[in-house]
């Protein structure tokens, strides 16, 4: 009976020493996984989170490339229109200007030779006192000089609006040249940012696949841990016993208690039987 004794406690102090060994190193393992979980976690949501601020970005750099474009476009075809425009006015104020200076030439040799011709004429007769040259037709010099004044200012007022013409059209030119210069370097930066950004974006959900992947596969490591150490909390932690666990352990205890009783009961019955047989049957041979 002693040595069943020892070998129990024995076998009792073994499986302790398992339980403790197991159940720490499930633990450490649990601490260690969790830790990788956590890390990956927040690895994972910080890649996820700048992707996502980089691809807004890109969409409103592709907006912003969208509307550039679409003013440029808008700029080209005004400028467009006002050169077509500018080009017609001046070759339409330059024919004009020709058409004036044109006229003032032939008006002013008109006048001009006229006088001249008047002058010459009297001087002639003046010498020699010869009869008067029939008046046949004379020239309106006053009416002339009217006229050719009017044309002074129409081909003043053409020379101004052509040089008007000429300066805007200079203005406008070299406006758009300068806005189209602009347009072109920011539409190369902004280019060159939805390029690297999409690189980057890119690169940043190639590493949230890769850490979702070893979060799965941490994940199913840390389910088989947990299920191990459910499995040995079992077999090595006493669970609580219930009410109706408890009851039935007594009755059971009272009822092996009470069997034992009995058997000694019958075991000491039997004994003094014996025992006042064998009185009797020394009495008997002393007769």
């Amino acid at each position: 009976q002693s040595w069943r004794l020892e070998s129990e406690a024995g076998s009792e102090a073994t499986e302790k020493a398992y339980c403790d060994e197991q159940m720490s190193k499930t633990e450490a393992k649990k601490q260690e996984l969790d830790a990788d979980i956590s890390k990956m976690t927040a690895k994972l949501d910080q890649a996820a989170a700048t992707s996502a601020s980089l691809k807004a970005d890109v969409q409103e750099l592709q907006a912003e490339l969208a509307a550039l474009a679409k003013s440029q476009a808008e700029m080209d075809t005004i400028r467009r229109e006002e050169n077509a425009a500018f080009v017609q006015a001046k070759s339409d104020l330059e024919l004009g200007l020709q058409g004036v200076r044109k006229a003032l030439g032939v008006l002013r040799e008109y006048y001009g030779a006229g006088g001249a011709a008047t002058e010459e004429m009297a001087m002639l007769q003046g010498g020699d006192a010869q009869p008067a040259v029939p008046e046949k037709h004379s020239k309106a010099e006053g009416s002339g000089s009217s006229i050719i004044g009017m044309l002074e200012v129409v081909e003043s007022d053409f020379a101004k609006n052509l040089a008007t013409e000429e300066t805007e059209e200079d203005d406008a030119q070299s406006q758009y040249d300068t806005m189209t210069q602009q347009n072109k370097i920011t539409k190369t930066l902004k280019e060159q940012d939805v390029k690297y950004k999409t690189q980057e974006f890119k690169s940043l959900d190639k590493t949230v696949s890769e850490l979702s992947s070893e979060r799965e596969t941490t994940n199913s490591e840390l389910a088989a841990v947990l299920e191990y150490d459910s499995k040995i909390k079992a077999r090595c932690i006493a669970k609580p016993e219930t009410y109706e666990e408890r009851k039935r352990r007594r009755e059971a205890e009272i009822s092996g208690l009470k069997d034992a009783l009995a058997i000694l009961e019958d075991e000491t019955a039997f004994v003094q039987h014996h025992k006042r047989g064998g009185s009797r049957k020394q009495h008997f041979l002393g007769l």
